[in-house]
């Protein structure tokens, strides 16, 4: 992906997804609504997300693998050419297979906020620290977002005009 303006985005992988011929879907992970084109950030848990801020602060690109939704497939996220910057972050441990009982999905392993929906797992007050849940995702991802306040070990730069791949299932 490139671009040359400032952009914010969220990548992620749909499985098992049946389309009808008008593209209605239903998928069993990081389903859009029901609509092949996704109209915004938001999607059906679990999901492995990519996020990144591009043409931000100090002209650097901010990106990042999240678990905080959950997890449903492998990905990698790194720059295309290490001259420009060799951050490279990937996240293809088997958490699906490890998942905890009460978090485990067809296709995926839940985030805790999804199953348990308090301030705990949901950091809805802002002020939240790492839990059991997200030091399972962290043991096995260690450098993608465990938690919402996951920043100081999970988020990382490039310059901006750094072109960069996303691959699923690396």
């Amino acid at each position: 992906m490139t671009t040359s303006s400032t952009k914010k985005g969220r990548i992620w992988g749909r499985t098992n997804c049946n389309f009808d011929s008008l593209g209605h879907s239903q998928c069993q992970t990081g389903d859009c609504n029901g609509l092949l084109e996704c109209q915004t950030f938001s999607n059906t848990p679990p999901n492995t997300l990519a996020e990144n801020a591009l043409n931000q602060y100090n002209n650097n690109d901010f990106f990042d693998l999240s678990l905080v939704e959950g997890f449903n497939v492998p990905m990698e996220f790194s720059p295309v050419f290490a001259d420009e910057c060799s951050t490279r972050i990937r996240c293809t441990a088997d958490i699906i297979g490890q998942c905890p009982n009460e978090l485990r999905t067809p296709g995926g392993c839940n985030n805790p906020c999804t199953i348990f929906k308090t301030d705990e797992y949901c950091c809805t007050s802002g002020n939240c620290g790492p839990t059991n849940y997200s030091r399972f995702f962290k043991d096995r991802c260690s450098t993608s977002f465990s938690y919402p306040a996951d920043d100081l070990s999970s988020l990382f730069t490039c310059p901006s005009g750094t072109t960069y791949r996303v691959v699923f299932c690396p």
